[in-house]
């Protein structure tokens, strides 16, 4: 079974640290749960907004699915 690895996104919002940890783990693993804090934000629109960004950092081979108020971001 594959590991999941999982990260927390807090009031800091998505930084240039934090993606570059996203990008670093997806050497390792295909699925990666991020799950948005009550201090990020608390609006779907801007959950989507959020993944969409990350997913622009990361380019064409990934894709993205939104649980409630998790991102799972895949590698295909």
């Amino acid at each position: 079974m594959e590991k999941i690895k999982k990260f927390q996104l807090g009031k800091r919002g998505v930084s240039q640290n934090f993606i570059e940890q996203i990008k670093n783990s997806f050497k390792n693993t295909k699925r990666i749960k991020i799950s948005v804090l009550k201090s990020c934000c608390r609006n779907k629109e801007d959950i989507r907004n959020i993944a969409e960004e990350l997913i622009k950092n990361f380019g064409e081979k990934f894709s993205y699915k939104i649980i409630g108020f998790v991102i799972v971001l895949m590698k295909r």
